[in-house]
């Protein structure tokens, strides 16, 4: 059978189109790109008619290249981005941009509920204790998309009041897709509005009345494998598929990477370097760190849970220097001036030779450090003011040092979540990698080396959220009888094992990574 399933990430759509069977194959891919709005507030937002218009353009564009008809198709399925926030009317129309998880222009509305009385990690002990009673987290940070919601009712009443539903991204694009408002168990739980105490799971009132949120604006809760309803006549015209074809649930980013990368018995770790990044751990139980900002979020089984610590901008440091060194500074043209065509491509032939030139350099990047903080960070530390810098620069300082000094600062943040994750629980010493970080043979060698575990990666590391999202289809069809069974369909391809004595240059670098917040935290609010 042939389902597609559509990865959305912070700036692009990759839409897969998968073969099912014994073996889970892919057999066209299309990528196409949208925006994302940084606004001098703080702000971080998206347009869902650029969402729309990429998902209809790359699904057309998937059958213009295989033999496949579109009547094949059995079912569609979605990974996407955690934590936005789509305010819809009843109709299903966005009543203002989406706000991205990103996002972080709601200070105001976190302190106001937050921030009076005895406080515990900058939240008021009351409150904190009772979300933490109710949902195992609580919206300690200020991209959490409660605190959207409550911005957007204190400054744009009158959008506020057409509001009928709070969506999520892959939710808004389910409901573009079958005029059904839902969300997946995993989405409903990243708003830390619904419980998950034993009985009582579902959306909380008390907390809806503690925050001060409409319940009646709360979608139908359903499973990642559950079908949401089916294609509408006008939604299969856009995308040049036939109507009826059943949309599954799918999950979040946070949800189905781990899934696509065989993540799925307790105690196994992966790490994914992507525009942003994270470490993930799954659990047979809810673990919170309330002070590292980490929280077992849902997972896809029932009663299994991924201990989530993430960095807001990890692949996306590459891009910058891509754009701010390589570009202007290397000469890269003049070697590969046939990928200007494609941006995609640029980007990817480009990280090859950004990988080749830094492999050259030794470990430690002469002593420069970088902090990957371009756009704040959340673990293990929360603050929005924090930004990157380059650190000890020296007269024989080159470029090729900077841009190597990026990708060991990302690695070393990496290393410090997972650290902040061994202080709860067990991670693997064998660690699955993936994302476009994995795709070059360079990095994942920096973060065996940094990290001290042995990183596996997988075939096509770029596209586990889309193998997830398959899956899923594969399970609501009744193709694959249990999610046991996904270990075999995602062998591992190569293997990377930590070199101790550049782990040992790496140590001490990472001890005055840790330091360079503590050291710079004023600083940083100065010139907010």
């Amino acid at each position: 059978m042939y389902v597609i399933a559509y990865d959305f990430g912070t700036t692009g759509v990759k839409t897969c189109l998968f073969s099912i069977g014994e073996r889970l194959k892919m057999v066209a891919s299309e990528y196409g790109v949208y925006g994302l709005y940084i606004l001098e507030n703080g702000g971080a937002e998206q347009d869902t008619e650029e969402w729309w218009s990429a998902m209809c353009t790359t699904t057309r564009r998937l059958f213009e290249k295989t033999d496949i008809k579109p009547e094949q198709i059995v079912g569609i399925s979605f990974c996407s981005q955690m934590q936005g926030l789509v305010l819809v009317d009843d109709k299903g129309n966005a009543l203002r941009r989406p706000m991205s998880y990103m996002d972080q222009r709601a200070s105001l509305e976190m302190r106001k509920y937050l921030g009076n009385g005895l406080a515990i990690s900058g939240a008021n002990v009351g409150k904190l204790i009772k979300s933490l009673i109710i949902t195992h987290a609580a919206p300690t940070s200020v991209k959490d998309p409660i605190w959207k919601y409550k911005w957007v009712q204190n400054n744009e009443p009158e959008i506020f009041s057409k509001v009928h539903k709070w969506l999520d991204v892959k939710e808004y694009l389910i409901c573009r897709c079958t005029d059904q408002f839902v969300m997946t168990k995993d989405s409903a739980y990243a708003t830390f509005l619904y419980s998950t105490r034993p009985g009582k799971w579902g959306w909380s009132n008390t907390l809806c009345k503690m925050y001060g949120v409409n319940p009646k604006h709360l979608p139908k809760v359903i499973d990642c494998s559950e079908e949401a309803g089916v294609l509408t006549e006008k939604a299969a015209q856009d995308l040049g598929l036939r109507p009826g074809i059943p949309v599954y649930g799918g999950g979040g980013d946070a949800t189905l990477i781990g899934l696509g990368a065989g993540c799925i018995n307790v105690g196994d770790t992966h790490i994914y370097c992507g525009t942003s990044g994270w470490v993930g751990t799954v659990l047979d139980k809810q673990v919170v760190d309330i002070f590292a900002k980490i929280a077992g979020i849902i997972g896809v089984e029932t009663g299994k849970y991924n201990y989530f610590a993430e960095m807001e901008t990890a692949g996306k440091c590459l891009e910058w220097v891509k754009n701010h060194l390589v570009l202007d500074e290397i000469g890269i043209y003049l070697k590969k001036t046939h990928v200007a065509e494609s941006k995609e491509s640029l980007y990817e032939s480009l990280y090859d030779y950004m990988s080749e030139t830094i492999s050259k350099i030794e470990p430690g990047a002469g002593g420069v450090i970088f902090t990957p903080w371009l756009h704040g960070n959340r673990c293990p530390f929360e603050d929005p003011n924090a930004a990157g810098m380059f650190f000890n620069i020296k007269l024989e300082t080159g470029k090729t040092e900077l841009i190597r000094a990026v990708v060991e600062g990302i690695c070393y943040h990496l290393r410090w979540m997972l650290e902040a994750q061994e202080k709860k629980v067990k991670t693997s010493q064998t660690i699955r990698f993936v994302g476009g970080g994995a795709l070059s043979a360079v990095t994942c060698q920096i973060l065996s080396d940094i990290t001290g575990r042995v990183i596996e990666t997988i075939e096509a590391p770029k596209d586990v959220g889309a193998v997830g999202a398959a899956i899923l289809v594969a399970v609501g069809e009744g193709q694959l009888p249990e999610m046991s069974v996904i270990r075999d369909f995602i062998p591992v391809k190569n293997r990377y094992e930590p070199d101790m004595e550049k782990k040992m240059i790496y140590d001490k670098n990472y001890e005055v990574y840790k330091r360079l917040y503590k050291t710079n935290k004023k600083s940083f609010a100065m010139l907010k």
